[in-house]
Order: C-alpha cells, then sequence, then structure tokens
C-alpha cells in the first residue's frame, strides 16, 4: 500500500498552490489598486515589524509543516484497501452537510485558539505577537505565524476534514476555498464586487480592525459573526475615503486616534 494516494497528495498540494497563485494575483497588482486599499504603502513600511522577506520564508516553513501533518493523517486514517473512508456516494445533502460541518468546526476551533492566545498573556508573548508583527496585512501574510500556532490552525483543518467525513477530493476543493478566504482576509483591499464581502461579514476590513492595535482584543472570527458577538468581542466598523486616496477602517462605535 502506498504512503500516500494522488488524491491524498492533491487534497495537500493544491491549496498551497492556490495559496501562492491567488495572493499573488494580489501582489502583482496592488500599485493598480491603490484606491482599494485599506493602508498605504507608507503605512506598512513605518507600523509593520517585519519585512516581506521574512514573511514569505516563515509562510514556506509553515506549508512544509502542513504538508507532513496532512499527509500523515491521510496515512493512518486510510483503509486497508486504500481509501480514507468507506465509499459514499456523494450526493448535494451530503455535501451541503460535510461543508457546514467543517465551516463550523474551523469558525469555533480557530476562533477559541485565536481568542484564548489574546487571553493568556504568556501565549500572547511567546506564539501569536509574531502574525501581529504585521499591523498592516497583506495577501501572503494569513499564513505568517509562530510554528506551534502554525500546528494548532493545521490541526483545525484536520479536524474539519476528519469530523465532516470528507473525501479528499472534497477535502481537496473545501481547503483551498479556506485558503481563499484566509487570504482575502488578509489581503488589505477591498475590491469592489469580491464575492466575500457579499457572503460574509467577516472580511478584509472586519479582519484588519483586529490587525490595529484598538482592535486586537476584537474580531477574530473566520466565517461566521456569531462567537464574537456572543462573547462580546465583536466590533463593527466603517469604510471611509482617506484624502490621500484609497479606503480606511474606522470603528463604527466611536472615532479612534491615529496609532
Amino acid at each position: 500500500m502506498a504512503f500516500v494516494t494522488s488524491e491524498e497528495l492533491l487534497a495537500t498540494l493544491v491549496p498551497i498552490a492556490v495559496y501562492w497563485i491567488y495572493s499573488g494575483m494580489y501582489v502583482m497588482f496592488e500599485s493598480r489598486f491603490e484606491k482599494y486599499k485599506l493602508h498605504s504603502k507608507k503605512e506598512e513600511e513605518e507600523k509593520n515589524l517585519v519585512s516581506r522577506k521574512e514573511v514569505f520564508k516563515a509562510v514556506l516553513c509553515h506549508q512544509v509543516m502542513s504538508i507532513a501533518i496532512n499527509l500523515f493523517t491521510y496515512a493512518v486514517t486510510r483503509e486497508k484497501d486504500g481509501e480514507a473512508s468507506p465509499k459514499k456516494s456523494l450526493t448535494l445533502l451530503l455535501l451541503a452537510e460535510q461543508l457546514v460541518i467543517a465551516m463550523v468546526v474551523i469558525d469555533t476551533w480557530s476562533f477559541f485558539v485565536h481568542w484564548y492566545l489574546h487571553q493568556n498573556k504568556f501565549l500572547y508573548k511567546h506564539l501569536h505577537v509574531p502574525h501581529h508583527r504585521l499591523v498592516v496585512p497583506y495577501s501572503f501574510g494569513g499564513q505568517y505565524m509562530h510554528p506551534i500556532e502554525g500546528f494548532l490552525d493545521t490541526m483545525g483543518g484536520t479536524l474539519a476534514v476528519l469530523l465532516s467525513g470528507m473525501s479528499p477530493r472534497t477535502a481537496m476543493f473545501f481547503s483551498s476555498f479556506t485558503i481563499l478566504k484566509l487570504v482575502d482576509d488578509h489581503c488589505g483591499m477591498k475590491l469592489p464586487g469580491n464575492p466575500f464581502y457579499l457572503f460574509f461579514n467577516n472580511n478584509s476590513a472586519y479582519h484588519d480592525v483586529h490587525h490595529q492595535l484598538y482592535g486586537t482584543k476584537y474580531n477574530f472570527s473566520v466565517y461566521f459573526d456569531i462567537w464574537d458577538r456572543i462573547l462580546g468581542t465583536y466590533m463593527p466598523y466603517s469604510l471611509e475615503k482617506r484624502p490621500d486616496g484609497g479606503l480606511e477602517v474606522r470603528r463604527a462605535d466611536q472615532e479612534h486616534k491615529k496609532d
């Protein structure tokens, strides 16, 4: 029996390719989209505490680790006949059920891991601070994090696939969608017609609030904002045009001082 099947390999590698292709598109065209950016290039240079080169290298390390975790998980959960689980005919109803379960698992797991990393001062200082060195987020910075936090992040996706009963093929598409959402949440832009703004309250502006100094204890959610609302960590925001061009995310409850 092979250590990994072709579908398992695709389910592991395709989302990573999606990450770099989609984030690369934002990088390639960001100079043409200045009027849609939530921060200026000057803000990025002044506020961010890590270079893009360092972020790039750290993300590659994170992805190598996630490849190892995912392939190992497939290997130990695969049935003797080489399938990850007994075959079921994938009806639209079953697919919808799997997607809902997976999204709820990721949303819940990610929220509480993220929330607790902010509540525990030791963990925040030693594990989560690296991600917040990006005060001005950009597309390929979504997976920039401490290796231990990266492990926890990867486990959220792994649990979502296992608990929902997805096949590797379905997991490939779901994980790719999750990656698209992650990249978009960190892209630092609000492009017109962006479907993530149409279907999710949690979007790049929503998450941008969390990366600002005034919002680090708010807006933790990934897909749904229900946990933020239940635990009182939801912060509404408004988008306003900057005098020098582009957009600015402002907390809607009161004016804040410039960081």
